[in-house]
């Protein structure tokens, strides 16, 4: 090699070296300060209980004196917030919405609003538009910030530095428990559900008393908004309260009226939509798994959620509902994962670590309280003791007043008559001339000795633990006493409910299922096909399949684009042999154009699928690839879709395979000569090599009968025909093509 080539080689070395190090900078520049950004400044909610995104609103509306004032339209309230929270006028509104009493999203929400505000629980009502909508802060919020101007948090400058914000509230009771949270940040989340305020605030006045105390004495699980029962499990909610993680289900509550016939749902868990629970219920109508219901409505108003169905008369309510908690939303699992931002620093801690923490935090805003409070208090104290020094000598200080000739003197001179420090003096200068008597200032004066009182008593609390633990204990009694309420999520045993939540029993029977090309499946009972055997089809159909099988089958529907679908025939509505049947694409909601290749019956998933491919490749699968744990409908990535499929066969035991090209060649092989596949998207081993226009065009199954007869084209190995030099196929003395 020359020795240009050798530099030229070397330089495009150097400058591939220099961009990979570019992008590995650029990542550890760019990412790594945004993922961070992410988990501190946007997803994660600190111990005060709120995002920057809540934070930030609420305390512009406290600004905007909300607290106290009358509404005003929330396009102002976001206009405003804008000045702290850059992130666009649609992300603070939202913000808004969730914080507000009308969407019911919080067990106790921030935000009094006028207008509509959407619902939590539906999906489909949608908030209106903020310049239509007004709003205020609830009076919990009082207790968020009571404290701020007493200099208990601190507060940094916003984005721009034109204004200044808080970095956390001072929340008199723990917040984090109360409010619901969740979260996406980069590489973690943040779920916790809401808990009952009087329940979190007795557990934090126990826990001040005795750290080891039993949360569940008094903290009896998650309070949700939306109410509905929670499945106590004694072990599941231990974990979730040690450890921070875990979940617990909750379902819905609902009235059975016999004498209309009506079952009214009137709460939902909180992680379901009314329309979600409509739509499933409706499925399960259509599927012939809910017969016991004829209708279904959504019939919420300004009264609250409804959902009603219309029922069979003498049916067992408690069965149904069973049913429906099984196989709806009614019933769902919330995931807790109670991840949390202490000092900066993510943290996954338990129920006693979160107050422990809380109470942490809320000794450091007390202390800081009170010190403000000293400070204020000897600062008056001071101001009245150089007023206590002119009582005796009123009319001194009159007349040094009177008969000084400069104005800028007087402070001077009445700081040397009577020995008192500026600020005092430039006091007593502020005084009224009509407050100078000495019945006025006899009654300043007598201040002087209220305040050493409660400044002695200030000095207390401030040095003494006991004292700090016993002002906390007060201000959360008094929370309890103002904002207070009972469970909206009622606790119901688990075990009361296991046997509700029992397989359904499904009849046994025998029967024929036919599937057609076109798509129609039928589901005959054998009693039925007795009396009545010729099918009725559509034109041009014809029958793809027939097996005889049990009303309690679950069979496999391998389509062509490339989805195994999962049917209980239990669910399907038996048929009569003089009717169409099933029309598959609405029964299983599939592309209009799909079409199905084969019925498979699982039997315990054993077996091999076979699926012979275009480019001469051929896929063994086993059956037991395609058995998932839960029932699924609809399996994707059934088999590979790099090469058009050809046929596709279901074996128990090992067969022969006559494989046919478009040139005329053929070939016979066992499938035994092909080792099985774990991945169900394998395109398999070449059994077949071809030239570039050639390609298979079928496949069958060769019967004992036949082998005789294809014996000439048969292969003990599979072919694997080494390549020319010219791309053409070297002869394989192997196999013989006709």
């Amino acid at each position: 090699m020359s020795k240009k080539k050798k530099s030229e080689l070397k330089t495009s070395y150097i400058e591939r070296k220099h961009r990979t190090e570019d992008i590995v900078d650029t990542l550890k520049d760019n990412y790594m300060p945004y993922a961070m950004s992410v988990i501190v400044s946007r997803a994660i909610p600190q111990i005060d209980g709120f995002k920057p995104s809540h934070r930030k609103l609420l305390y512009t509306m406290y600004k905007m004196n909300l607290l106290r004032g009358n509404r005003t339209k929330s396009a102002n309230i976001v206009g405003q917030t804008m000045k702290l929270n850059p992130h666009g006028d649609m992300a603070i509104y939202e913000t808004l919405v969730r914080l507000s009493r009308g969407n019911e999203t919080l067990l106790h929400p921030y935000v009094d609003s006028k207008g509509n505000f959407g619902k939590a629980s539906s999906r489909d009502m949608q908030f209106a538009a903020s310049r239509y909508t007004e709003a205020r802060l609830m009076p919990i919020c009082k207790e968020l910030f009571s404290e701020i101007e007493q200099d208990t948090v601190d507060f940094v400058d916003n984005y721009d530095s034109t204004m200044k914000e808080p970095t956390l509230l001072p929340t008199t009771f723990p917040n984090i428990l109360v409010k619901s949270n969740k979260g996406i940040a980069v590489g973690m989340a943040s779920s916790i559900p809401s808990f009952n305020l009087k329940e979190v605030c007795e557990y934090t006045i126990a826990y001040l008393k005795n750290k080891n105390c039993d949360v569940f004495q008094y903290i009896l699980g998650p309070d949700l908004p939306s109410g509905g029962e929670l499945l106590f499990d004694k072990e599941e909610l231990q974990a979730i309260y040690e450890s921070g993680k875990g979940s617990f289900r909750i379902r819905g509550r609902y009235r059975y009226l016999q004498s209309e016939a009506i079952i009214e749902i009137y709460e939902i868990p909180y992680t379901a939509t009314i329309e979600a629970i409509v739509e499933k219920i409706v499925e399960l109508m259509k599927n012939g798994r809910l017969k016991e219901v004829t209708d279904v409505r959504d019939e919420s108003d300004l009264n609250g959620l409804k959902i009603t169905l219309d029922v069979k008369k003498n049916i067992h309510p408690e069965e149904l509902m069973a049913k429906l908690f099984r196989y709806t939303p009614l019933e769902d699992a919330y995931s807790c994962n109670f991840n949390i931002l202490i000092n900066d620093t993510p943290k996954v801690l338990g129920i006693s670590q979160i107050i422990g923490e809380w109470l942490n935090f809320r000794r450091n805003c007390v202390l800081k309280s009170i010190a403000h409070e000293i400070d204020s208090k000897f600062e008056r104290l001071f101001l009245l003791r150089g007023l206590e020094k002119i009582v005796l000598d009123i009319d001194k200080a009159i007349a040094i007043i009177r008969h000084t000739e400069k104005e800028s003197d007087v402070l001077q001179n009445l700081i040397h008559a009577f020995d008192i420090d500026a600020a005092q003096g430039e006091y007593i200068l502020e005084i009224k001339l009509r407050n100078l008597n000495k019945e006025y200032i006899l009654k300043k004066t007598q201040e002087i000795e209220s305040l050493e009182k409660e400044l002695k008593k200030l000095n207390e609390i401030y040095t003494i633990k006991e004292l700090q633990d016993e002002l906390m204990i007060s201000q959360l009694r008094t929370v309890i006493k103002e904002y207070g309420q009972e469970r909206k999520t009622g606790i119901v045993q688990k075990q009361e409910v296991i046997l509700h939540a029992e397989e359904e029993k499904v009849e046994e029977y025998p029967l024929t299922v036919f599937l057609t090309k076109q798509g129609y499946m039928k589901k005959i009972p054998e009693t039925s096909l007795r009396a009545y055997s010729e099918q009725k089809l559509k034109d041009g159909d014809e029958i793809l399949q027939q097996m005889d099988l049990n009303n309690k089958d679950i069979v496999l529907l391998l389509s062509d684009k490339n989805v195994m679908y999962q049917i209980r025939l239990s669910e399907m509505e038996d048929t009569k042999a003089s009717v169409l049947g099933v029309f598959l694409t609405n029964y299983l909601e599939t592309e209009e154009e799909e079409k199905f290749l084969q019925l498979i019956t699982p039997n315990d998933y054993q077996g091999f699928m076979i699926y012979v491919f275009e480019n001469g490749k051929i896929a063994k699968i086993p059956l037991a690839s395609y058995e998932t744990k839960g029932f699924r409908k609809k399996l994707l990535n059934a088999y590979s879709d790099k090469s058009k499929l050809i046929d596709v066969f279901y074996m128990q035991e090992d067969l022969n395979l006559l494989i046919c090209t478009q040139e005329g060649k053929y070939l016979s092989i066992h499938t035994s000569l092909l080792a099985p596949i774990g991945s169900r998207n394998s395109q398999g081993v070449q059994v077949l090599r071809l030239t570039k226009k050639d390609h298979v065009i079928s496949a069958c199954v060769l019967d004992e009968e036949d082998l005789l007869q294809w014996e000439f084209c048969k292969t003990k190995k599979i072919p694997l025909a080494p390549k020319r030099k010219d791309g053409k196929v070297k002869e394989n003395v192997q196999i013989s093509f006709v």
